[in-house]
């Protein structure tokens, strides 16, 4: 269910209609993405219950910035079809906003309602598998409070557990997050999707297929000929998360993926390299099709397991011939995080608490400098 947030208003004895008006956008703690280094646009949506017929109602949004600024009512262009009321309005980047929608009939204000906290700032989708996901040794949480994470369905501030990712434990979303806004002076969300222990072969589209099974089977089905091909479960959400948000709605996908092709206990399940760069190749530009825009992707390099197994020559080749190709753009080598960054003293696959900060700061350093570029 979508959070509505619902305010019915008491009229004037004069006011012959009485109005509810429940906005379904933007949401709580919703951040949208910006359009220029300054400022960006906010869609409203919500549904106007009315008892008596109204002939000319008109749609007004005032944005209440951050800085203070109590800014002006802004009257939409979009009228009330059907009771659905579609707006837009115009907004500084940064945030908290607070957003307020009033409907008028003449000079009557019918009915009004507002959301307290709306950003205009930078959208990451995230996906791959534990290390993109809630599997890390301790839990993270936002400094700044100005970071938050979106399902699908609400946005929250973005305290681990991250929602619509696999895991309880820990993130690197939080600490990347209020790198972000302290870099940049605008809220940051995130929309996580990461699968733990997936192979690239399960974040495949539907029926697209390959020789050998990865070492878990459930997202996979085997054909009569020997053949397997991905049931596409891993890529129909990742294509419905980034869609969640109005097209162009985000900035980037940031790709965390690799140890399971790597290096496997049963040898025929390892992924060459070659299949690993043929598979994430189809997944980036599939996907891309599916949402009608070339979303960048950052793609790190990832295949370590533990400190007797490091990193996988193949997996790491294969994620940098995307770079090379100009399919991706550099992720920061997490394979180079080993000792007190690990969990269990060192010995484990996932990031310790040290380890998930210190993974936020290496993707710092590889988002901001690009991100600066796509502002100027």
């Amino acid at each position: 269910m979508i959070r509505r947030l619902t305010l019915t208003v008491v009229l004037l004895p004069t006011a012959l209609a009485a109005a509810t008006l429940t906005l379904t956008a933007p949401q709580e703690y919703q951040v949208i993405q910006r359009r220029s280094a300054t400022a960006g646009e906010i869609q409203i949506r919500g549904q106007l219950a009315v008892s008596d017929a109204t002939t000319a109602a008109t749609v007004e949004v005032r944005v209440l910035a951050s800085t203070g600024d109590t800014g002006r009512w802004q009257r939409s262009q979009t009228a009330i079809v059907a009771s659905q009321l579609k707006a837009t309005a115009a907004a500084p980047a940064g945030g908290w906003h607070r957003v307020e929608v009033r409907v008028r009939e003449g000079d009557r204000v019918i009915a009004e309602a507002s959301v307290a906290h709306v950003g205009i700032g930078e959208i990451f989708v995230v996906a791959g598998q534990s290390n993109s996901a809630n599997h890390g040794e301790e839990k993270q949480t936002t400094r700044t409070g100005r970071v938050v994470s979106g399902d699908g369905t609400t946005w929250k501030l973005a305290n681990d557990p991250q929602p619509g990712a696999s895991g309880n434990r820990g993130s690197f979303m939080p600490p990347l997050g209020d790198l972000l806004v302290e870099r940049f002076n605008v809220p940051v969300g995130f929309i996580p999707c990461g699968v733990g222990a997936t192979s690239v072969r399960e974040w495949l589209p539907e029926g697209a297929r390959f020789p050998h099974p990865p070492t878990i089977e459930k997202r996979v089905r085997r054909l009569p000929d020997g053949q397997w091909e991905s049931k596409g479960e891993a890529y129909a959400t990742l294509v419905e998360r980034m869609r969640q948000v109005e097209p162009r709605g985000f900035r980037a996908v940031l790709w965390h993926h690799g140890e399971s092709d790597a290096n496997q206990q049963d040898p025929t399940r390892t992924l060459p390299g070659t299949l690993y760069q043929e598979s994430l190749t189809t997944i980036v530009r599939a996907s891309r099709r599916a949402i009608g825009w070339d979303a960048p992707w950052f793609v790190a390099q990832v295949s370590y397991h533990t400190p007797s197994d490091e990193a996988s020559p193949e997996i790491r080749t294969a994620q940098a011939a995307l770079w090379r190709e100009g399919l991706a753009l550099e992720g920061p080598d997490s394979d180079a995080l080993k000792g007190e960054w690990r969990e269990r003293n060192g010995q484990g696959v996932h990031f310790s608490g040290p380890g998930l900060r210190e993974h936020a700061a290496r993707w710092m350093e590889k988002i901001a400098p690009w991100l600066e570029s796509q502002l100027r």
